[in-house]
């Protein structure tokens, strides 16, 4: 921004200095001069503008990878949010099936030892 101005102040300088110069110089030499001085200087203005957008062109190019790149992140984050969900409900779910093991199990031992008990009274009496 602050180039692009340094610019057009130095062009009107140059337009302005050409108008004064009419006025003092005339004869054809000056004022060829002048303008040749005008045009380098115009010339270098270009130039400058180029590279201002050609950097604007770069930075435009960098600004869109990385939205892309924000963008598969984002989507990768969904898909792993879905996996992470997925993977709490079946934990969930084992923690219940090991708690209903377990008590299966120690209704299956009290059982058991009941029947051992019980056995073991009508055979001791």
């Amino acid at each position: 921004m602050f180039m692009a101005v340094a610019c057009i102040s130095l062009v009107l300088k140059s337009f302005l200095s050409v108008g004064r110069l009419r006025l003092v110089h005339k004869d054809k030499d000056s004022l060829a001069k002048t303008s040749s001085g005008i045009t380098s200087d115009l010339l270098s203005i270009s130039r400058s503008l180029a590279a201002q957008v050609k950097q604007s062109e770069d930075a435009l190019q960098t600004l869109v990878q990385s939205s892309n790149v924000a963008s598969e992140t984002q989507e990768e984050f969904k898909a792993m949010g879905g996996v992470i969900h997925q993977s709490r409900k079946l934990l969930s779910k084992y923690n219940r099936r090991e708690f209903t093991d377990k008590v299966l199990i120690f209704l299956a031992l009290a059982f058991f030892f009941a029947c051992v008990l019980y056995v073991m009274t009508k055979r001791a009496f």
